[in-house]
Order: C-alpha cells, then sequence, then structure tokens
C-alpha cells in the first residue's frame, strides 16, 4: 500500500505543477516547441525570478528540460502526453461552451 501511496503522491505532484495557470501557460506555450526562458518571461510578462520559479516547478516535477545555449537557456517539454491530454481537456471546454450556447440560444 505505501508503494501505491508514492505513486499517488507523484502523479499529484505533477498536476500540482499544471494547477498554476502561468505554469499552463508556459507548457502550452512549450508544446509547439523550444522556447528561450526570455521568450517565457515574454509571454508570461511576469520577472524573471518569478518566471525562474515557475519554470523550476515544472523541471522538478518532471514536466521540462532545459539546456543552456551560451548566455541562453531553453527549456522543452519532456512528458509528451501533456499534448494530448491538454488538447483533451481544450476539447471539452468546448463542448461544455458549445452546449451551455445551445441552452441560452
Amino acid at each position: 500500500m505505501t508503494e501505491y501511496k508514492s505513486f499517488i503522491e507523484e502523479q499529484a505532484r505533477i498536476f500540482k505543477a499544471l494547477g498554476h495557470p502561468t505554469r499552463l501557460t508556459m507548457v502550452n506555450a512549450l508544446r509547439t516547441g523550444e522556447k528561450c526562458v526570455c521568450e517565457l518571461q515574454a509571454l508570461i510578462g511576469d520577472d524573471m525570478s518569478t518566471v525562474s520559479k515557475h519554470l523550476s516547478v515544472l523541471r522538478t516535477a518532471g514536466i521540462v528540460a532545459s539546456e543552456k545555449r551560451g548566455t541562453n537557456i531553453y527549456y522543452h517539454l519532456i512528458m509528451c502526453c501533456l499534448d494530448q491530454f491538454l488538447q483533451c481537456t481544450a476539447d471539452i471546454i468546448r463542448q461544455q461552451a458549445r452546449a451551455k450556447l445551445d441552452r441560452l440560444g
């Protein structure tokens, strides 16, 4: 039972990392390919310290990896199954919105 609990706790850590709008925005941006930290900072609009903290959470959860090239650090998704999961959730949100509009109309 302890092994199962550890497994569930690891899954929860991944979901917790994805549970912040800023981190989810970053993950969505990385779905199209690697991004420099400066690109992610421009997308988010926060200071570099805040962006770095969010990226650290994603890295610790095993969602992204980084590579330093010169003075820049580039991030990319390493949890490839997220693309399908995020597409699924987007489809469900669209379906719910259409159903709501149908009820109103």
